[in-house]
Formats: C-alpha cells, structure tokens, sequence
C-alpha cells in the first residue's frame, strides 16, 4: 500500500461523492483485507444517491464486488464457503450479508434477515475504514461468506454475482418449492440485469416458454441473446395477451418481477393460471399501495413470495452457473462502461442519465 488508499464517501444531505484518504486498512479478529479490483453499481446504489431510498449516512456505497486478499487475520484464520483455507494473493467475492447464526430469524434459515445484519455497501462509514466497493480497499468482517473465484470468469462477469446473479438464483430455488420450472411458461418483468440473468437461468432450466416484458426496448432486444421467446413492450397489453395466447390460454405457469413498478406486480398477479406463483423481488424502494383482489388470489390459489437478499448458498449457485454458461449468455457485455474510482459521480451521472445495464468503477 505505497498510496495513502482512498475512499469514496457518499452524503444524502449533499447527494455528493468526495474521495478521502484513509490509514492503510489493518484486518481486525476473523477479519480480511482485499484490494477492490472492480465494483459495479447496482439499482440500489442508485437509488441511493438518487434519494428513492435511504440508507445510513455519510456511506461508501458499492456492493456488487470483487477483489484481492492483501491481509488476513493470522490469529483467526478464516476460510472460504467450502471450508478451505483463504490465503494472500486469492481473487474473491463474498457474500452481502453477514448474520448471527444466533437470532430467531438466522435459527429459522432467514440468514438474511437478521436481526443485527450487516451489509456490504449500507453500512455507516466511520472514517477509518471502507466496507463498500467504491474505495481501494474493501475490509471483510468476521464471518463473512467468501468465495474464491476461478480465473477463467472475467471481471464484467463475476463483480454483479453477489448481489443479482446470486438474488435471481434465490428466487428460482424459492420458486422451485411450489412449481418447476422445465417444460413450463414462465414470464419476467424488468430487463434489466436480474431479469437477463434469470431468463437465462431459466432458460438452462428447460423452460418452454419465456415472456420478457420491458417498457425499455432496447433492454427488451437484449433479452432474446438470454434465451427468451416471446418479447412484449409493457406498455401494450395487446401484446402480452398474444404472447400468452400463443403460448396458453390459461395464464403463466409463474411471474417474476425485477423491476418493482406497481404496473409490472399487477402484470404478473394477472398472468398467473390458476395455482400459479408470483416471485417479487424488485419492489426495494417505497411505492405507492398495490390493489390487488383477495377474493382472486384465494378463488385462483395463487403462491407470492417476495425476496430481498439470499443465503450463501444462493451465491454458491450462482457462480457455479456463471462458471458453466457464461460465454454461451453475452453476460461480458451488460456492463456497458468503466470508470476510474475518481470519476464515481461522473459514474453515477452516466448510470442515470443512460440507463445502462451496468457500469462498473476500477481502482
């Protein structure tokens, strides 16, 4: 660490980014230290700077993260998700969340729930260390979930994978408890990069028929390289009733929505068959109320379940599909443009301005 490190501090009184010099990080108990190689800025993040949603302030934001161990705890040995020893000089990633094992939500299996979560990227920061991605080092707290990554898996690829690649395998396993997916119909909302990435993971799943629906067109056309086979504009419904008409006249085996608009929820309510399943997992930022029938969910006997964050084992999947069918999916493409850590609000700016799936900030 020649160079005093830097970190990238947002404020939501300002909604301004300043860069800070810092004291090189020394890991603490069952702690790890990792150079940042790439953060990309996930929705969340946006939402953040933009004021849809609050979080603790000042923070240093990113959580969509991958880097090198610099330094680890040598009283404390920690190891990766598979029980191996992490050693200095490993390309990692790590799991969002870190729970208690302890509280009654971490004993029931909601490790990402807890009741004292902490989180990657939403954490206060004190002044004296990053634990977000938009800084040159990232420092890992006890227990954190860490995953060592192979070579072969580029940077573009594998930085969005502890955070949507590793929530959409947590809505397929979710799903996977009331309905399959092979041979079925399945329609997804939001393209964003959550919705192309599930609709290729459904796609391996052997789904028969996959409706993508966006109000983004340019997001829509990038669906059809992710598997899917049926494209509808979200703001004509002639559409999507042809796409199901084509398809079923009874509705959707299931619904994802990944893009938290109120119109997209009721699509998905509304093209379920009967005895289908909704799986929301978009709505993270404040809405107006949702009306929906009760009389329709009990006469139909629809499942929804909504999902916010994963287990490690979600993330575990998700790298190995990413390990699997990364070059069959154009997955090095969704992140659109690369910016310098000293030019994170310029970063910010073009995300919003531009709408790109992803952007990404390198140290």
């Amino acid at each position: 660490m020649a160079n005093p490190p830097r970190v990238v501090v947002f404020d939501d009184t300002t909604r301004k980014f300043t860069t800070n010099l810092i004291d090189p990080p020394v890991p603490g108990r069952g702690e790890i230290v990792v150079k940042v190689d790439c953060c990309t800025i996930c929705g969340s993040d946006l939402h953040t700077a933009t004021g849809r949603r609050t979080g603790p302030s000042p923070s240093v934001l990113g959580h969509e993260i991958i880097g090198t161990i610099v330094d680890i705890d040598d009283a404390i040995p920690p190891q990766d998700y598979w029980g191996q020893s992490l050693r200095v000089g490993q390309r990692v990633t790590w799991g969002l969340v870190v729970s208690c094992g302890q509280c009654a939500n971490c004993q029931i299996g909601l490790v990402q729930k807890c009741a004292s979560l902490f989180k990657y990227g939403h954490e206060k920061f004190d002044g004296q260390r990053s634990t977000g991605g938009l800084a040159d080092y990232c420092t890992l707290v006890a227990n954190t979930t860490v995953f060592p990554l192979p070579d072969e898996l580029p940077n573009e690829v594998t930085c969005p994978a502890n955070c949507a690649t590793a929530t959409v395998a947590a809505a397929i396993r979710t799903l996977s408890e009331t309905n399959q997916i092979a041979a079925r119909t399945i329609l997804i909302t939001g393209m964003g990069m959550l919705g192309l990435t599930a609709c290729a993971m459904i796609a391996e799943q052997g789904a028969a028929n996959i409706i993508c629906a966006d109000t983004d067109q340019q997001r829509l056309n990038l669906a059809t390289a992710f598997g899917a086979t049926h494209l509808v504009s979200a703001t004509d419904p002639a559409e999507l009733t042809a796409a199901l008409d084509s398809c079923s006249n009874k509705g959707v085996d299931a619904a994802f929505d990944f893009s938290g608009v109120n119109s997209a929820v009721h699509t998905c309510l509304n093209s379920l068959r009967v005895g289908g399943t909704a799986i929301l997992a978009g709505s993270v930022f404040p809405t107006d109320l949702l009306g929906f029938s009760p009389e329709q969910i009990v006469r139909r006997m629809l499942t929804i379940r909504g999902i916010h964050n994963y287990i490690p084992a979600d993330l575990a999947n998700a790298l190995e599909f990413l390990r699997n069918h990364s070059t069959k999916y154009p997955f090095s493409k969704l992140v659109e443009h690369t910016f310098c850590l000293d030019d994170t609000e310029q970063a910010f700016r073009y995300a919003t301005d531009h709408s790109p799936v992803r952007v990404a900030v390198i140290p």
